[in-house]
């Protein structure tokens, strides 16, 4: 070891030794470098970004009752995933599977009222891309890249596994760690992981498809600019018309929190203008380009009565063959989704 990194070594248990006596603040600036990396972990098994920040939460208070267990063995990084996996694990016991519209709800007639929104969600949330911009580039043992697996589709997959081998999975293919690291995060035996881990991959398989995946993606800049551009257009001036030539056959579109999405062009079409379009007069909206789960996303503002353009939705999208194939519309009857996304309530 040279010379800066014995000093850093130094540095670092000063640092735990003063967090064991009872110093917060050096317990926080232990923590601090990864709690990023933690949310979007939590975030990866949960489904949910709401339910990852409480994990979060459950995993510093963990850390902060238990540190003097911390014995240095493992790094400091691996004891935290450690925490958080298994706070995770135990959390999933008391919540129901979460998934994507289109596998929880039944396809919706776009001439008929639609159902009262759920007060209870049950469906992938989205995730901020700025968490994911401050993933660590660490995983050199990783099958998946980083926004790979953080798209709607791939974490609404993992909620088909069980709690173990969706950790696992986790562990092992996106996040890079080895076969004993990961058995010992589980405290399970070596073949019991990798074990698990052929499960969990097999189970994968069946319910996720990276190639089409990739497949979808494949526009350059300049196309993508394209199509997103005719997109806010088209619903800026309520274009049906305008917006149904951006969308691809299948198209689906869904709505959380409302139990209910709709499949392909007539009946998205028929939605718009027989029901949405005509929902205000005039129906105006604002449409400001954002990310999230590693797909383009627009913050929806409605222009209200008095004309203030305040927060409606937010869209992820899918692409796929240079056309929009999914809008994922999470609409919004308060302020905490947007406020997750470090976006403002009102557009000035």
């Amino acid at each position: 070891m040279n010379r800066t990194g014995h000093s850093l070594l130094l540095a670092n248990e000063s640092v735990i030794e003063a967090a064991r006596g009872g110093d917060h603040a050096a317990f926080e600036l232990l923590v601090q470098p990864y709690q990023h990396e933690l949310v979007v972990h939590c975030y990866r098994i949960l489904g949910s970004f709401e339910d990852a920040e409480d994990m979060l939460q459950e995993t510093l208070i963990r850390a902060w009752r238990h540190l003097d267990s911390f014995e240095g063995r493992a790094s400091l990084r691996a004891w935290l995933y450690k925490i958080a996996t298994n706070a995770c694990l135990d959390g999933l016991e008391a919540r129901r599977r979460r998934g994507l519209s289109t596998e929880l709800y039944g396809r919706g007639d776009p001439h008929a009222p639609l159902p009262h929104p759920l007060k209870d969600a049950r469906w992938v949330e989205p995730l901020p891309e700025a968490l994911v911009d401050r993933q660590p580039d660490i995983y050199p043992e990783a099958r998946y890249e980083v926004r790979e697996s953080i798209t709607l589709a791939f974490v609404a997959a993992l909620q088909y596994l069980p709690g173990r081998q969706r950790a696992v999975l986790l562990l092992r293919d996106v996040l890079g760690w080895t076969a004993a690291e990961t058995a010992d995060i589980l405290d399970m035996t070596l073949a019991g992981a990798n074990s698990a881990l052929q499960r969990a991959r097999a189970s994968l398989k069946g319910r996720w498809d990276r190639r089409a995946e990739r497949r979808s993606a494949a526009l350059d800049d300049q196309q993508l600019a394209s199509l997103l551009t005719r997109y806010v257009a088209a619903w800026e001036s309520a274009d049906a018309a305008a917006l149904i030539a951006v969308l691809r056959e299948d198209i689906a579109l869904t709505m959380p929190p409302f139990p209910v999405w709709f499949e392909g062009k007539a009946d998205v079409g028929s939605f718009l203008e027989g029901f949405l379009f005509k929902s205000a007069d005039p129906f105006r909206l604002r449409l400001v380009a954002t990310r999230a789960n590693g797909a383009p996303a627009f913050a929806v503002y409605q222009q209200d009565p008095a004309g203030v353009f305040r927060a409606a939705a937010l869209h992820v999208l899918s692409l796929a063959d240079g056309l929009v194939a999914g809008i994922d519309d999470f609409l919004c009857f308060d302020d905490r989704l947007f406020s997750r996304f470090g976006l403002p309530s009102i557009l000035d």
